[in-house]
């Protein structure tokens, strides 16, 4: 039988959503074994005066198996 553990974690970037998730899950896998998966919880951006987009933000749950 497995256990299966949900965490939940912010992570930026300011090049776009999928960066954002890969860089999160990265520094998360620093510290966390058998990551299984991810969902995206919320998207947001940051903006600048005129209404660019400087940096991207996603809120995940990242599920891993408990050994």
């Amino acid at each position: 039988m497995s256990v299966v553990k949900v965490i939940e974690i912010n992570a930026a970037s300011p090049t776009s959503v999928e960066d954002a998730v890969r860089k999160g899950l990265a520094k998360c896998a620093e510290s966390v074994k058998n990551i299984k998966g991810a969902w995206i919880n919320e998207t947001k951006v940051v903006t600048d005066g005129g209404g660019e987009i400087t940096e991207w933000r996603v809120n995940l749950r990242v599920s891993f198996v408990v050994e």
